[in-house]
């Protein structure tokens, strides 16, 4: 399994190369994005009628003669062939889906890139959906008052929130920080770059939002690009493309819950967006989403924007989603999974390989091998979390240990215990 020939070393490295090359030219969010004048226009409008986005025209007939001269260099059984062919695939999808926005065709190609919300996991059982309607019956039922002692976070604008996160920023990147600025033009609140994080001017922000991007964007999304970035032999791994959605998306969201920075509200509306994506996949319009998403208690600044990802490239008047944010969920399972594993057969070496630069999960082999025979180096970038993973590999010590336990009859206990006990007031600090 170790074993790294010159040969398929150079096919590799080689291969790789074109595909950065290639991967260049496909660039989905951007493609997908909507101006703020659409967003402006629908809520001047009282928030009727369906929006009418324009997508620049893509050609992919050029990326598809690109790829189809690098596949020959990555058939193979070797594990690093096998993750390059695999890339390769993707970027294939990805073009094909460009070529096909706003049109039902879309859709089949998202579904091969980014799943839907009915595939099951890995324990071929246990479908999306599911987990996110559970998810959002949970959550739907705490009261943030709560939650939280003293009131909420406090609130400040885009020029406060752009200098904490600044001053963040600086103590992990070795004085090459991405640079947070603001923008008057953005559609969503934060569009964040490996080089720059743009911040709307007229947005609000809490305590809270400066660590949430701080470990999502930051720490795993950037860190992982500019880490990825440093494999001069394979410099695919620092390209943001499909096939390392699932598991960046899902590694951020895991970053998020085990530094403390994620919250109810947050991952609500994680798990909204999936059900959303079903909706639309059953025929739902915008409107009939955005009224959904709106029923969650969101603003309509917020609405809109959950119903824009859900649309974005697809069909405005439903059946054809962009089901990218479906991914979220079960990459948070997956990595969660995958740590917890790796932790239980002594293979906590293996962790640190998720920041080498962006991959998938199926990937870990390849750059295990890599690794071995030193042709990727280290990750120079990595949260404080993954770089002392002394509290990381307790907790997942204890989390694998869970799997053990039959949790049905604890709930039982506890539920019978618990059933005529009376609500209680709010604390507070007073």
């Amino acid at each position: 399994m170790s074993g790294l020939s010159p040969k398929i070393y150079e096919q590799a490295s080689r291969a790789a190369k074109l595909l950065k090359q290639a991967e260049r030219k496909i660039r989905i969010l951007r493609t997908l994005n909507w101006e703020p004048e659409i967003e402006a226009a629908f809520l001047a409008s009282g928030c009727a009628g369906l929006p009418k986005p324009e997508y620049p025209k893509f050609d992919g007939e050029k990326t598809r003669a690109e790829l189809a001269k690098i596949k020959p260099l990555v058939a193979g059984e070797h594990p690093v062939l096998q993750w390059l062919s695999r890339t390769a695939n993707k970027l294939e999808h990805g073009a094909n889906m460009l070529e096909a926005v706003g049109t039902p065709e879309f859709y089949s190609h998202s579904k091969r890139l980014y799943g839907t919300p009915t595939d099951t996991m890995l324990d071929r059982k246990t479908r999306n959906v599911d987990l996110a309607k559970h998810l959002d019956g949970t959550l739907s039922g705490l009261s943030f008052e709560q939650l939280v002692l003293g009131g909420a976070d406090e609130d400040f604008g885009a020029e406060e929130f752009t200098k904490r996160l600044s001053g963040k920023l600086s103590r992990y990147f070795d004085g090459n920080a991405p640079i947070a600025e603001l923008s008057p033009d953005l559609s969503a609140k934060v569009l964040a770059g490996s080089r720059r994080i743009r911040v709307r001017s007229d947005a609000r922000f809490t305590a809270l939002d400066v660590r949430q991007l701080l470990h999502h964007e930051a720490l795993v999304h950037v860190a992982t690009a500019r880490n990825g970035r440093t494999q001069a032999d394979f410099p695919i791994l620092g390209a943001s493309h499909a096939g390392t959605t699932e598991i960046q998306e899902g590694l951020a969201v895991f970053a998020e819950i085990i530094t403390g920075a994620m919250d109810p509200v947050r991952f609500r509306r994680l798990v909204d967006r999936v059900i959303a994506i079903q909706m639309s996949v059953d025929g739902a319009d915008f409107m009939q989403v955005f009224r959904y998403f709106k029923s969650c208690d969101n603003p309509s600044t917020q609405a809109f924007a959950d119903t824009r990802r859900v649309f974005r490239g697809g069909v405005i008047t439903g059946g054809a989603p962009f089901t990218k944010d479906g991914v979220y969920l079960n990459g948070l399972l997956r990595v969660h999974n995958f740590m917890r594993t790796a932790t239980k057969l002594g293979r906590a070496d293996l962790l640190r390989l998720l920041f080498v630069g962006k991959l998938d999960i199926e990937d870990i082999p390849a750059m295990a091998i890599l690794a071995a025979n030193g042709k990727i180096i280290p990750a120079k970038i990595l949260p404080p979390w993954i770089s002392d993973m002394r509290f990381l590999v307790s907790y997942l010590a204890y989390s694998s240990f869970l799997n053990q336990v039959k949790l049905p009859g604890f709930q039982t206990y506890y539920q019978d215990m618990l059933v005529d006990v009376p609500e209680i007031w709010s604390f507070n600090t007073k």
